[in-house]
């Protein structure tokens, strides 16, 4: 049996093409995140990272909704992930939401959400981690800690003003408005917006990242992530360095071939 064919709790997992695509399966509660969830999706995203089969990862959420976020009525009863005292709590988001954003910012392999319908709170900040969002008429985001007098714990600060800015961004934390649809697009909240078919529209998108050279795609995304957060000359370094060994893969010379006969290339992952 396959990794990706075993049971996950609260996730579904399928191959196809190079794509691995992983949803949220928690629908009775709008997929809200749970124990299990963090630690099923951590696992599935790590070795897919290592696994180079897979060039693209896609996460969505089963049902009508991509991530409700905290289990509200696991809130109003202190329990699981909210149960305990303040440090007992704060300890609780370090070692168990929190692992989301660690282990999604560590990946190389391209991560794309199909944001299928609402992506709220720490969906929302969810969403916001990933490489890309592919979206409809029925992507809704909200960042809506400060209705519940919450922050937003998981690192929302963070990755939402990554994605649209610190102006829109604040808009957004302060007000808890929410952001739908073709809005959402125009915020940036969602790279591409599907007028038909979801799916399809979130498979090409893949299709088109899973085509390119995947050495040169994971070191890209790496390489992107570390000009938004260090000086110029760490990142001339950085890319320095990278190019010396992207230039050297044979996928880099099926590439140089591919054009000199003027045709697509197919790479190796090599």
């Amino acid at each position: 049996m396959s990794f990706y064919s075993q049971s996950f709790p609260h996730l579904k997992v399928s191959f196809k093409k190079h794509q691995l695509w992983v949803t949220l399966d928690n629908p009775e509660q709008s997929n809200a995140i749970t124990y299990e969830m963090i630690d099923s999706l951590t696992k599935v995203l790590r070795h897919a990272d290592f696994d180079s089969e897979v060039r693209v990862i896609v996460l969505s959420g089963e049902g009508a909704n991509f991530c409700a976020g905290g289990d509200v009525k696991a809130m109003e009863n202190k329990t699981g992930m909210f149960a305990g005292e303040p440090n007992e709590l704060r300890m609780r988001y370090i070692h168990g939401i929190q692992q989301i954003p660690k282990c999604i910012e560590e990946l190389s392999t391209p991560l794309v959400a199909m944001v299928n319908g609402a992506a709220i709170g720490a969906g929302c900040d969810l969403a916001m981690m990933c490489d890309l969002r592919v979206g409809s008429d029925k992507s809704k985001f909200g960042e809506t800690f400060v209705k519940l007098g919450l922050v937003p714990g998981d690192g929302g600060s963070f990755f939402l003003q990554r994605v649209i800015g610190y102006s829109r961004a604040m808009q957004m934390s302060l007000t808890a408005d929410l952001i739908v649809g073709e809005e959402a697009f125009k915020w940036g909240l969602l790279n591409y917006y599907a007028s038909g078919d979801l799916v399809s529209e979130t498979e090409k998108v893949a299709d088109k990242i899973a085509a390119n050279a995947p050495v040169a795609v994971q070191m890209t995304k790496k390489l992107m992530k570390a000009a938004y957060l260090q000086d110029s000359n760490n990142v001339l370094e950085q890319a320095a360095a990278y190019q010396g060994i992207t230039q050297r893969t044979q996928d880099h010379f099926i590439a140089l071939q591919a054009i000199k006969e003027k045709k697509s290339p197919e790479f190796s992952g090599k």
